[in-house]
């Protein structure tokens, strides 16, 4: 089916629920080719022009379609609303990937690795979820941790991203040079209005992980009065808390024998490292 408006869309889903939407279909052939997904059929999105461009809404609040293309993400206007999810867009994968892969597609495969889903846990955006007869709204993390999913018969249309027009940063890390599948990553978002600071970790746990109990330390550790200057030794302090937070001391256990070692396992003594390092980086960043 390939439907040309919206509204054709939902109508096709709702005659045939168990239809998979695709637009750039990157993650979904991949599913397909490795034998973890035989869609009943396929509702082909390409020809929605609407969900491939953003706009601004009243409220402070940008809505992005959820056809938006990393390609597109990068680019410099979209770079200066939302530069964490232009930097997560650019390093999404290699240009063809990039060039078809849309935001909607990373937020519904929800693969651990998504990079733009622990930006958009940061900054706490919501989508738009709709079906015939009406919409409804959904925390992003809500939808990624299933405990609000998207149900048969629903198209993410929009995704509603606050525009804080304050620091951000996106860092990643992988196991080779080039735009490669993340072994960690961490979206970082200050929001002065609230005297906050917002970080989720990605690629180590099925869900970006938000450590709120780091985030509560290190705002209290910033000065919000004045130029924002932090002590060096509280950064420090921050990586590592933020890295205790979402490694568990048994990650990468493959056996009885690790499980009953006393401290963390060298896999998760590495990830802490990796992770402690992208935190400290991003808070240093965003505090500049």
């Amino acid at each position: 089916m390939l439907p040309a408006s919206l509204d054709e869309a939902v109508d096709a889903l709702a005659a045939a629920p168990a239809a998979v939407p695709v637009a750039g279909a990157t993650d979904l052939m991949e599913a397909v080719n490795a034998g973890r997904l035989r869609p009943a059929a396929l509702v082909g999105l390409g020809r929605i022009t609407e969900l491939r461009g953003w706009r601004y809404e009243d409220g402070g609040t940008a809505v992005l379609g959820a056809g938006l293309t990393h390609a597109r993400m990068d680019r410099p206007d979209f770079a200066a609303l939302i530069p964490a999810l232009a930097d997560a867009a650019r390093t999404a994968g290699p240009p063809q990937v990039r060039n078809v892969g849309t935001l909607g597609g990373n937020i519904v495969t929800a693969a651990s690795a998504g990079d733009t889903l622990p930006v958009l846990t940061a900054l706490e955006a919501s989508v738009t979820l709709a079906r015939a007869g009406g919409t409804r709204e959904v925390p992003v993390s809500h939808l990624l941790t299933g405990l609000d999913p998207v149900r048969p018969g629903e198209l993410l249309t929009w995704v509603r991203v606050p525009l804080l027009h304050a620091p951000q940063v996106f860092l990643k890390a992988t196991g080779r040079s080039g735009p490669a599948r993340a072994t960690a990553s961490v979206a970082l978002v200050l929001d002065p209005a609230r005297r906050s600071v917002r970080c989720a970790v990605g690629a180590v746990a099925p869900v970006p992980l938000r450590p709120l109990e780091a985030e509560a330390w290190v705002a209290g550790c910033i000065d919000w009065d004045g130029s924002r200057e932090i002590d060096p030794a509280a950064t420090a302090a921050f990586g590592e808390y933020v890295a205790a937070a979402c490694v568990p001391d048994d990650y990468g256990a493959e056996g009885a024998w690790e499980a009953v070692t006393e401290g963390p396992t060298a896999a998760a003594v590495r990830l802490r490292r990796t992770v402690s390092v992208l935190a400290r980086r991003a808070l240093g960043r965003a505090l500049k």
